[in-house]
């Protein structure tokens, strides 16, 4: 039976000389201090499934680093969000090094000492762990954290070698969820660059024979022609809401999305347990959007992941369109997934506080109408990118779960991996 130990990260921190801490304040990092260059700061909106995203992300100037120095990011740090989704947390690597811990954001260094950094992490993904933390959150609406809350946390934790092989393992997961994101990215944006050569610049196959012709909104091809997203010839609106079904059904929130990637686990509902907001029933053959301002979630539902679809439901604040027929779906998949479709969107969100689209909104969002030919030829050409981007999604859903089964099993030494001939980076 291996031997652990159990102590507070405060106590571990206060013996290695480690730090637990909130970023900067506004006093300390104005509004003004930003700029398009420099370097990165990470925010909570940054902290995405374990890493830091880089989309959107906030820089200050080089020059102002140094009066922040006490917030610069180490390897092996781990970043909360201290508002909101407080169970949300990011590993910090090579690539992060030097950036800085942002305003409403907390750090946790201990270094490489008694306990490994990816372990650390993993240990403080456990249910009962992220449990805690909520449990002691302050603020009568929105969690909020701090570090005394961080700091009260108890840790229990074997040897270091076989920390470092328990998080191998678990890395193991992470590092093919990762490959697949790469492989998902290179497929959405040749789909992206096609639907764009295609339907914005005009190049399609054979557009060289092709007459132009004045429209409201430029010159367009013959025949062409630009409706309002809700007369589109090629699919529908969904306006049907959530139906009365027996047993259980996951409900998934638009926080659940990170881009086209579903990387929340959702929550299972009897029918009259689940929030009001579980109104929304994926189809086959549609693509779903997020009605936010300054959001980018979509999400796709053919053959391929149609189990998904039929036992899930989404919330309100996703808008979903069906193809009226199957060959289409890849020239609705890239118009909703297209720039120009998001700036509009954007344009068009009202709201005083949570500014997003409303089916008013949507009335004014003009998408091309090409002709039946070019719409099919589309779907031949990008239907096997589609595809495979999907399985790509079904198998990273498949990963998660295996991960987060096996983290508590691994973490409590359930599963003693200390006599495993497993190679970790100091063996490197």
């Amino acid at each position: 039976m291996i031997r652990c130990v159990t102590r507070t990260l405060g106590e571990i921190c206060d013996d290695v000389g480690g730090i637990i801490r909130t970023g900067p304040f506004g006093t300390q990092l104005h509004q003004s201090d930003y700029s398009e260059e420099g370097t990165p700061v990470v925010m909570p909106q940054n902290i995405a499934d374990g890493k830091v995203s880089v989309e959107d992300i906030a820089r200050i100037r080089n020059e102002d680093v140094n009066r922040l120095l006490n917030h610069r990011l180490q390897v092996g740090d781990i970043v909360y969000g201290r508002r909101g989704d407080i169970g949300r947390r990011a590993l910090i690597t090579k690539k992060e090094e030097g950036w800085l811990c942002g305003t409403g954001s907390l750090r946790i260094s201990l270094g490489k000492t008694v306990i490994d950094p990816k372990f650390l992490y993993y240990y403080l993904g456990q249910l009962h762990v992220i449990n805690l933390i909520y449990n002691n959150a302050i603020g009568a609406t929105l969690p909020n954290l701090n570090t005394s809350i961080i700091r009260r946390i108890p840790i229990t934790y074997p040897p270091l070698p076989t920390q470092r092989k328990t998080a191998a393992i678990l890395s193991a997961y992470d590092d093919l969820i990762e490959n697949n994101l790469q492989r998902i990215t290179i497929l959405e944006e040749m789909a992206k660059n096609l639907y764009r050569d295609w339907f914005v610049n005009f190049c399609f196959p054979g557009y060289e024979t092709v007459k132009m012709m004045d429209s409201e909104l430029g010159m367009i091809p013959e025949g062409w022609n630009y409706e309002s997203i809700l007369k589109s010839p090629f699919f529908d609106l969904i306006e049907d809401n959530v139906k009365p079904y027996v047993g259980k059904m996951k409900y998934f929130a638009t926080a659940d999305v990170n881009r086209i990637e579903l990387e929340g686990k959702g929550i299972e509902y009897y029918f009259k347990d689940k929030p009001s907001r579980a109104q929304k029933q994926p189809v086959l053959y549609s693509v779903w959007f997020a009605r936010m301002q300054d959001t980018y979630k979509v999400l796709a539902f053919t053959p391929i992941n149609n189990e998904l679809a039929l036992h899930s439901m989404l919330s309100s604040g996703f808008v979903g369109f069906k193809t009226r027929f199957e060959q289409s779906f890849p020239f609705l998949y890239c118009t909703i997934g297209s720039e120009e479709f998001h700036k509009l969107k954007d344009l068009y969100c009202t709201g005083a506080t949570q500014r997003s689209l409303t089916n008013e909104g949507m009335r004014h969002i003009e998408v091309v109408v090409p002709t039946n030919d070019v719409v099919l030829e589309f779907g031949r050409c990008v239907q096997p990118m589609l595809d495979q981007l999907l399985i790509l999604q079904q198998k990273n859903i498949i990963l998660r779960q295996c991960r987060d089964l096996l983290l508590p099993k691994l973490i409590s030494g359930q599963i003693d991996v200390s006599d495993l001939d497993i190679k970790v980076e100091e063996d490197a």
